[in-house]
């Protein structure tokens, strides 16, 4: 793949080694889109060289390589940043602004992510349940670990505490037990809550239709909802109206939003501004101008082992008992 993307567009070199790569270019920054299990390994090799480090999504394995690795990067005066691009999308960042500016009426009281995933396409489900030596299948949390922190990161973003309950319940769905399969949960509901009051669901779903990539937020005064494959963003509005008045003005409001998002998608494409992965763009170019200015990376490092320790909760509960809900794990790590 490397030597065919060299041919492609106009690179000098590839290399079929880390090291050479490192010892003969001095990369200023490493991109590092392996299958997760490399992630750790290539990223210290990486760190250790003096170069900073993009990884993509699972971060790592485990909290543990995590927090290894942002302590190394903190040592060596070096940045990291994960691959949770999503959150930086056009429409997350507006989210991310109306909240900070106090939209919500304070913190989020209730949230609830989507991010599912259709196994129907043929490419990679294919792949994945023909081959029983399939690198998703030996994760610790399977096909579930390879693609919920985009959800699960968007939660940790607005969690207050470092120590949230997290409940996890995971199932092998009709779907995938009809072609034989017993080992790939393919359907996760995950409850989250802090001592403050805050609650989060978390959704993750092969069957369910549509296929939803979804945040939603409540706060004390209005809501949001981001709907990532239309880009769009709806704000709730809090009070009710008065008698049928209910029945009449939110629908109106809610078209209007509607329209003024499409008019917003359709002036921005014609920008070329519209890009499919628009928020990688934008978080691979805050990164790197956090590097020049030296100044914070893009995501926190709290939110970076908030996603790890959670995700590592909920493939512990289900490896304790896949079909049923367990007990509720307390997650006991002190973030810096």
């Amino acid at each position: 793949m490397a030597r065919q993307l060299q041919q492609r567009f106009p690179i000098k070199r590839h290399f079929h080694d880390l090291n050479d790569l490192l010892n003969e270019e001095k990369p200023d920054v490493v991109h590092i889109t392996t299958p997760p299990q490399s992630h750790f390994s290539i990223a210290k090799t990486c760190l250790e060289a003096g170069c900073h480090v993009y990884v993509e999504k699972p971060f790592t394995l485990c909290e543990d390589e995590a927090r290894e690795l942002l302590m190394l990067a903190d040592a060596r005066g070096l940045k990291v940043t994960a691959g949770h691009d999503d959150q930086f999308r056009h429409s997350a960042r507006l989210v991310r602004a109306l909240i900070r500016d106090g939209f919500l009426g304070g913190p989020p009281v209730h949230m609830e992510s989507y991010h599912c995933y259709e196994l129907g396409r043929a490419g990679y489900a294919s792949a994945l349940f023909s081959d029983k030596n399939h690198w998703v299948r030996k994760l610790p949390g399977g096909l579930l670990q390879n693609i919920i922190s985009h959800g699960i990161a968007r939660i940790s973003e607005y969690l207050t505490s470092d120590s949230p309950v997290v409940m996890a319940h995971g199932f092998i769905s009709p779907f995938l037990r009809s072609m034989g399969e017993t080992d790939l949960i393919d359907e996760l509901r995950v409850i989250i809550s802090e001592e403050q009051g805050t609650t989060a669901y978390f959704t993750f779903s092969s069957q369910m239709h549509p296929s939803l990539h979804q945040f939603r937020v409540y706060g004390s005064k209005n809501g949001l909802v981001l709907d990532q494959d239309q880009e769009t963003v709806v704000k709730l509005r809090g009070q009710r109206y008065v008698s049928y008045i209910e029945k009449f003005v939110p629908p109106i409001r809610t078209a209007e939003q509607n329209v003024s998002n499409t008019i917003t998608n359709v002036r921005r494409f014609l920008k070329a501004d519209f890009h499919m992965k628009s928020g990688m763009k934008y978080l691979i170019e805050t990164f790197y101008e956090s590097i020049r200015r030296n100044t914070p990376p893009p995501i926190p490092y709290r939110e970076i082992l908030l996603t790890a320790n959670i995700m590592d909760r909920i493939f512990s509960q289900l490896k304790t008992s896949p079909e049923t809900t367990v007990t509720p794990c307390v997650l006991e790590a002190t973030y810096a």
